[in-house]
C-alpha cells in the first residue's frame, strides 16, 4: 500500500504554544481585551463589552442634542409665521400688492367660502343631531327607511328628472343645435366667398405695386432722395427671453439713421429685466442708433395705454409714420422700404399690414395648424378685404400707420385690450 502523501492534517493540528496572553491598560477610558492565543484577535466581540460609562454619555449628549436643535427648528418656523400674520394684519403689509394679483381669483376664493361654510353647517348638523340622540336605534323619533321606501323614492327622483329634462333641457339644447348649424353655415359661406375672391385675384394678378423710385425727390440741388420721418415703437412687457433679438432686428432696419427714431415701451415691472433692457438699449444708442428707453411709472391701459403714452411725447409730432412690431417680432432690414413707399402719392391710405412668418411653423402639429389658420388670414381674407373692400383689420404689429390716421380716429384707446382690432 502506497504511503499517504497528505499533510493537512498536520496543518490542521492544534500548534498553539505557551500562555495566553493578557493585554491590560492602566487608562481606564479603554476597556481589557482579553487574547486567548492569535486567532482570538479575529473572533468576533460582543457589543455590550466595548461600552463603558463615558460612551454612553456621549451618546445622550448627541441624542439631547438632536432633541434641542429640532425644538428650536418649530420654534424659528412658529416665529416666522407670527411675523408674517403681524405684518398683514397689523402692519398691513403686502396686502394690496397681494389684493391686485389675486384679483382675477375672487371666483376661486368664492368657491372655496362656500365650500367651507357648506363644511361648517354639516358638521353643525351632526353635532345637533347627535347631541338629541338620533343616532340611536331605540330612537322613537327616528324613522330608518326601508328597501322599498328607497326605491320609490329614487323612482320619483328619476321620473322628475326626465319630465325637467323633456320640458326645459331638451328645447334649449336643441336651440343651440340649430344656432351653432347656422353660424357654420354663415361661416362656410363666408370663407367660400372669399376663396372665390382669392381666386379671381390671382386671376387678374392683381397686387399693389410700387411704381418707380419712391424715395426719388424732385429738388435736383438736394441729396436727390427724400426719405419720411419715420417712428419705430416696440411696446414689451417682461419680456426676457425675446426682448434682445427684437431690438437687434429693429435696430438693423435700412432706413437713414436721422429719419428714424426708435421708441422701446417698456412696461415690465421686474427691475431686474428693466435694466437688461436699458443696457441693451445703451449697446445700440453707442453705435449712433436713434434709440430711447421709455418706462411708465404708470401702467394703465395694457399695450394700448402704452402705446397711447408714447404717441402723446412732443417729439412725436415731428414724425408722418409709425412702425408697430411686437417683442417677438424680427423685421427683415428692407421692411420699411418694402412698406412705406405705398403711401406716396395716396394721401388715402392710412395702414400698410405685413404678412407674418414663422420661425417654428413645422415645430409639431399644433404649430402647423397654427400656421395653417393664419395663412389664410393673411393671403386670403385680408387680401380680399383689401381689394374688394377697401378696409381690413390691423394685427397690431408688424403694421405701419399714418400718423394723421391714428390721430384723426381716436387714438389708442385704452378701454380694451384687441386694441388692434379697436382702432381698425
Amino acid at each position: 500500500m502506497a504511503p499517504r502523501l497528505d499533510f493537512s492534517n498536520w496543518w490542521a493540528k492544534d500548534t498553539r504554544k505557551g500562555n495566553p496572553v493578557v493585554v491590560t491598560m492602566e487608562n481606564p477610558n479603554f476597556s481589557v481585551v482579553e487574547i486567548d492565543g492569535p486567532d482570538s484577535a479575529f473572533r468576533p466581540v460582543e457589543k455590550s463589552r466595548g461600552k463603558n460609562a463615558k460612551q454612553v454619555t456621549w451618546v445622550l449628549l448627541l441624542k439631547a442634542n438632536r432633541a434641542v436643535g429640532c425644538v428650536a427648528w418649530l420654534a424659528t418656523v412658529l416665529w416666522a409665521l407670527l411675523g408674517a400674520i403681524k405684518k398683514r394684519l397689523i402692519h398691513r403689509q403686502g396686502v394690496t400688492l397681494a389684493s391686485e394679483k389675486l384679483g382675477k381669483g375672487k371666483l376661486l376664493f368664492r368657491v372655496i367660502r362656500v365650500f367651507l361654510v357648506t363644511a361648517l353647517a354639516i358638521l353643525a348638523f351632526e353635532v345637533v343631531a347627535y347631541l338629541q340622540g338620533w343616532h340611536y336605534f331605540n330612537n322613537p323619533s327616528l324613522h330608518i327607511p326601508k328597501t322599498s321606501d328607497l326605491e320609490g323614492v329614487l323612482h320619483m327622483v328619476y321620473v322628475a328628472w326626465l319630465t325637467f329634462r323633456a320640458d326645459y333641457i331638451a328645447p334649449l339644447i336643441q336651440a343651440l343645435s340649430k344656432f351653432c348649424v347656422l353660424l357654420f353655415l354663415i361661416q362656410s359661406a363666408d370663407r367660400m366667398v372669399l376663396c372665390l375672391g382669392c381666386l379671381w385675384i390671382k386671376y387678374k394678378k392683381i397686387k399693389p405695386r410700387i411704381v418707380g423710385d419712391p424715395f426719388k425727390s424732385d429738388d435736383l440741388e438736394g441729396s436727390g432722395y427724400d426719405y419720411p420721418m419715420v417712428l419705430v415703437q416696440i411696446p414689451m412687457c417682461n419680456e426676457k427671453e425675446v426682448y434682445e433679438q427684437s431690438i437687434s432686428a429693429v435696430c438693423q432696419l435700412d432706413w437713414p439713421k436721422d429719419r428714424i427714431l426708435i421708441q422701446v415701451l417698456d412696461d415690465s415691472d421686474d427691475e431686474s429685466i428693466q435694466w437688461l433692457i436699458k443696457a441693451e438699449v445703451t449697446k445700440w444708442s453707442q453705435r449712433g442708433i436713434n434709440i430711447i428707453y421709455r418706462h411708465r411709472l404708470v401702467r394703465t391701459g395694457y399695450k394700448a395705454g402704452n402705446l397711447k403714452s408714447a404717441m402723446g411725447c412732443d417729439y412725436v409730432k415731428g414724425y408722418e409714420f409709425v412702425a408697430i412690431f411686437d417683442a417677438d417680432f424680427q423685421p427683415n432690414p428692407d421692411f420699411l422700404k418694402q412698406t412705406v413707399p405705398h403711401f406716396k402719392d395716396n394721401p388715402e391710405l392710412g395702414l400698410v399690414q405685413a404678412r407674418w412668418s414663422f420661425v417654428n411653423k413645422d415645430e409639431n402639429l399644433l404649430t402647423r395648424l397654427q400656421n395653417i389658420n393664419l395663412c389664410f388670414h393673411f393671403e386670403v381674407e385680408q387680401q380680399v378685404n383689401g381689394v374688394f373692400l377697401n378696409f381690413f383689420g390691423f394685427n397690431g404689429t408688424a403694421g405701419v400707420w399714418r400718423i394723421k390716421a391714428l390721430e384723426e380716429s381716436g387714438g389708442w384707446l385704452e378701454r380694451t385690450t384687441v386694441e388692434d382690432m379697436d382702432i381698425a
